[in-house]
C-alpha cells in the first residue's frame, strides 16, 4: 500500500462552450417557478425525466414523474396554492457535457412578486442530464434554510 497522497480532481466540463447549455438549464428553473406561481402541475412536472428522484422541503422523497405529478397537484391545488415564489440560480456546474447540477435559491413573495422573505428561505440542488440535444431534470432536492434570530 503506498503512503503517496493524491488530491482528488476538480469536477467539470470546459470542452465545450456552454453557454446555450445554461440557458437551457435556467429555463428549467424558470419553469418551475412559473409552474408555482400559476397552479400548473403539469409545466412543473414537465422537464423531469421518467425515473426522476426528488426530495421535497420537508424531507418526503418521490420517485418516478408519475408520482412527482401526482404531488405537485395535490400541492398546487392545496397548500401551496395560495403561494409565491422568486428563484435565483445561484451557479451551475457542468461534470460533463451532457451532466450539470444547479442551485437556486428561493424567497416568497406576494402575489404581485412583492419580496417577503429578507433572505432565502429555501435552498434546491438540481442533477440534469442532457439526452438527444435537450436538458432534463433527473434529482432534486430541497432544503429549507433556518430563518436568522
Amino acid at each position: 500500500m503506498s503512503t503517496k497522497t493524491s488530491q482528488p480532481p476538480v469536477a467539470g466540463d470546459t470542452t465545450v462552450d456552454h453557454a446555450a447549455d445554461i440557458a437551457a438549464i435556467k429555463q428549467i428553473i424558470g419553469n418551475v417557478e412559473t409552474a408555482y406561481n400559476t397552479n400548473d402541475p403539469e409545466l412543473m412536472t414537465a422537464d423531469f425525466t421518467a425515473n426522476a428522484a426528488v426530495v421535497n422541503a420537508v424531507g418526503a422523497l418521490m420517485t418516478g414523474r408519475d408520482a412527482l405529478l401526482e404531488a405537485n397537484r395535490r400541492g398546487l391545488s392545496g397548500f401551496l396554492k395560495d403561494e409565491y415564489v422568486r428563484y435565483e440560480v445561484t451557479d451551475i456546474t457542468f461534470l460533463r457535457p451532457d451532466v450539470a447540477f444547479a442551485h437556486k435559491v428561493a424567497r416568497a413573495t406576494t402575489a404581485d412578486g412583492e419580496l417577503i422573505d429578507i433572505d432565502h428561505a429555501m435552498i434546491a440542488l438540481y442533477v440534469l442530464v442532457k439526452e438527444h440535444g435537450r436538458w432534463w431534470t433527473a434529482a432534486r432536492q430541497n432544503t429549507l434554510i433556518p430563518k436568522t434570530e
